[in-house]
């Protein structure tokens, strides 16, 4: 996996290129001490990786960002978190490191590059596939410019509507402005069924079926022919 250093800070860059040269797969091939020389290298230059200081004096990180055309994946490095809310807007933003950067971290946040580039393979042959997010439990979604986050187990029903995404969980319902199709990358297939073009339901919950339909809750749920068989098979039948 190729890799570039963005950092106008000198020893971040030597503590970065220190952890890359510990992961076998990992190959630093340059380094930058400010975004424009970066821009330049990445005009002629593919990589599959960015590490990306936020803080850089003139032109920052996130001004970088935004001159990206086919952008790879990008791991941000700042010693500030309060940009994390307005760095998750981004899809190939895989992770957010905050100074220092200690190993552990690091080699979870060099995973999460990796599935990412997996889900991006897998969705050129099958745009339905899903994706687990590596984050264990715990799903985040983007409300009034502040992340919340949910226990996945404790949602049991996902519904489209126009725009937004209402998200039952057994303690509090969110709407959320997304489409059904970004929620279901997100959720863990093993947990999860889409049974209709606006549901998504969790097959822990069920409580009854009939005929075409399905009860969370209280909540009846329409379930599509088309998903039916998919439903069935995913069920603990006797």
């Amino acid at each position: 996996m190729n890799c570039i250093i963005v950092d106008d800070e000198k020893m971040a860059r030597v503590i970065i290129k220190t952890l890359c040269d510990k992961i076998d797969y990992l190959e630093v091939v340059d380094e930058f001490s400010n975004a424009i020389d970066a821009i330049k290298f990445l005009n002629s230059n593919e990589v599959d990786l960015i590490f990306l200081d936020i803080h850089m004096p003139g032109f920052n990180g996130l001004d970088f960002i935004k001159t990206l055309k086919n952008p790879p994946r990008i791991i941000l490095t700042t010693s500030d978190s309060k940009f994390a809310i307005e760095a998750f807007e981004y899809d190939f933003i895989v992770d957010y490191l905050l100074k220092p950067v200690e190993l552990p971290r690091f080699e979870k946040a060099i995973k999460r590059a990796q599935k990412h580039e997996s889900r991006r393979g897998s969705e050129k042959e099958s745009i339905s596939k899903k994706v687990d997010l590596e984050i264990e439990n715990d799903f985040y979604v983007n409300i009034d410019r502040r992340l919340i986050k949910i226990d996945l187990p404790s949602i049991y029903l996902v519904e489209a509507k126009g725009d937004y995404i209402h998200i039952k969980t057994e303690d509090k319902n969110y709407i959320v402005h997304s489409t059904l199709k970004k929620i279901e990358e997100k959720l863990p297939d093993s947990l999860f069924l889409k049974v209709h073009r606006s549901y998504i339901i969790n097959l822990k919950k069920i409580i009854d079926i009939e005929d075409n339909s399905v009860l969370i809750k209280r909540d009846v749920i329409p379930v599509s022919r088309s998903n039916r068989s998919e439903l069935m098979k995913r069920l603990n039948l006797l």
